[in-house]
């Protein structure tokens, strides 16, 4: 029992993040469900001039591994910074989800005929199969992307690791162009998802408004 309750103490705060998972998760599926025709089709015209690159399949691939692999790093590591990270990427899935119910929003910019067969162009194929090109806006690869780096740039475990700190805005970049080098983005998702991770990261990290904190904020003597 007292290994039992000690277990819970240690690791209590995977509460949220297992319970905001089951709702996302919920949430998201219902919408992919039920909006598939009805929709405000979102187009810049700079869309058209961007060509499709199926090697970024890759790195799109890899935001799912990058974005969990930060949770369960300060997940184990640092409970503040745990809280601060999910803070940012819960706030802005759930602008998301609000979004995409009251307007809902797709695009048609993926191609009707692969440019080439290979085994990337059939990676496409099948992301193109299993997420359907709506419920768009603004782009949580983007933004995500953008509250992981964050997370890491921030993090005083991080301050004598730069070469750590430099393939995290590699990655990130990366998967940010591949929102649109694969047609799963428009520009203005895109931007938008930078809009709302700069407006995040000025309340979780500049001013620490969420959590109540400031960095050297100890008492003067004297």
């Amino acid at each position: 029992m007292k290994k039992l309750k000690q277990f819970y103490t240690d690791y209590r705060h995977a509460i949220p993040l297992i319970v905001y998972g089951i709702v996302y998760l919920a949430w998201f599926s219902y919408l992919e469900r039920t909006v598939t025709k009805q929709y405000t089709v979102i187009h810049m015209a700079l869309d058209d001039y961007i060509p499709f690159l199926e090697i970024f399949v890759i790195p799109y691939f890899l935001w799912f591994a990058y974005v969990a692999a930060v949770v369960v790093f300060f997940f184990f590591k640092d409970k503040t910074e745990y809280y601060k990270t999910c803070i940012f990427l819960f706030t802005g899935m759930t602008v998301f989800l609000i979004i995409s119910t009251i307007w809902p929003n797709g695009h048609h910019l993926r191609p009707h005929v692969m440019p080439r067969d290979n085994v990337l162009t059939q990676l496409v194929s099948y992301l193109y199969q299993t997420d359907t090109p709506t419920n768009l806006w603004p782009s949580i690869h983007v933004y995500n992307s953008l509250g992981a780096h964050f997370a890491i740039a921030k993090s005083r475990h991080m301050e004598n690791h730069k070469s750590i700190k430099t393939a995290s805005f590699l990655l990130a970049s990366s998967i940010i162009l591949s929102t649109m080098f694969i047609k799963q983005h428009s520009l203005f998702d895109v931007l938008t998802g930078f809009g709302l991770a700069v407006i995040m990261y000025l309340v979780v990290y500049r001013d620490d408004l969420v959590l109540g904190t400031r960095r050297n904020s100890r008492p003067q003597i004297g």
